[in-house]
């Protein structure tokens, strides 16, 4: 066990993380990132990013997310590849991991929320090749292509009808007769002249060599498959937010998510939050980064208390009260 105490401890790697590690080492603090085995988070699925600032020709996923790493090793922040298994809160707060423990006398946790899939062969390698998630962030992909939404809730509605400024068709893809969306949802997307609706199916292959040239639908009454021509498949069955191992000390919403006050106060001081792993509304990169900058402002604010109260506390011993 190490017998460094860090100042801030952040757990992520995506682009809560890592804004919340260059704001916490450009203040003078001693910072340690624990970014996982996959640094980079979601948007090491992402080819092209055209909506994050400072890009006019946009960027690669994995290439912004090793600048941004890069930007946080350069003011000082220490970087480990690995997972953590716990965190026991204390003064400091203890990190576990596999092997050693990390203590700090602040905690981030900015890791994310990853979508779920419908685990597909095809599904995997085409991802970034027409397959995506989010239609806020690659919708402008698909100007005037047919695309497939998978999914019957309010995500999946919310895509369809944000898919419908650029594709000339949205076609939805539920396994059952009815949506599970809020009837407004549901009335909205019903509605809109560019969307159809395939029910009673699931996608069971996506098809194409290099890019999404279709998909298999399978009738889940009839059993019998066919071929659907599309250029685009966007999967809105949900995200599962990586809080398991904070499940037994946070406040965690029905779905998981961490429940956060003033978008970053977890129910324990000086453990916060940023990112997807508290947003189910917005998920997006700038909007992550913009939690990670509040986060570690916070983290900078609660330090500076704690030093606050242990020099008043040695003041009184040094004066014998």
């Amino acid at each position: 066990m190490s017998n460094t105490i860090y100042d801030v401890a952040i757990i992520g790697g995506g682009p809560a993380a890592y804004t919340a590690a260059i704001y916490a080492s450009r203040a003078a603090l001693k910072v340690v990132l624990i970014a996982g085995d996959a640094p980079g988070g979601q948007l090491l699925l992402t080819s092209e990013v055209e909506n994050f600032p400072g890009f006019k020709d946009g960027i690669l996923g994995p290439e912004l997310m090793d600048e941004m790493q890069q930007q946080a090793v350069r003011f000082g922040a220490e970087f480990i590849t690995e997972f953590v298994e716990k965190i026991i809160p204390g003064t400091p707060h203890a990190v576990r991991l596999k092997e050693r423990q990390i203590e700090a006398r602040s905690v981030i946790i900015a890791t994310g929320a990853s979508a779920m899939w419908l685990g597909l062969d095809n599904e995997t390698r085409l991802m970034g090749k027409g397959i995506s998630a989010c239609a806020t962030c690659d919708g402008y992909f698909f100007k005037d292509k047919t695309v497939v939404v998978v999914g019957g809730g309010d995500t999946a509605m919310e895509e369809a009808l944000s898919l419908t400024h650029f594709a000339s068709k949205v076609i939805v893809v539920h396994r059952r007769d009815t949506l599970r969306a809020s009837k407004i949802m549901q009335d909205r997307a019903q509605q809109h002249p560019k969307i159809e609706f395939i029910w009673n199916a699931a996608v069971t292959d996506v098809l194409g060599d290099q890019m999404v040239e279709g998909v298999e639908l399978t009738d889940l009454k009839t059993k019998k498959k066919t071929t659907l021509q599309c250029e685009g498949l966007f999967v809105a069955i949900g995200h599962k937010p990586a809080t398991d191992f904070v499940a037994d000390i946070l406040d965690l919403d029905p779905k998981g998510y961490i429940k956060t006050r003033d978008n970053v106060f977890t129910n324990i001081p000086g453990i916060f939050a940023a990112g997807d792993v508290a947003d189910h509304v917005y998920r997006q990169a700038i909007t992550a980064a913009g939690d990670g900058c509040r986060a570690a402002l916070e983290a900078e604010r609660y330090i500076a208390g704690l030093a606050e109260v242990q020099a008043v506390a040695e003041t009184q011993d040094s004066a014998g009260v």
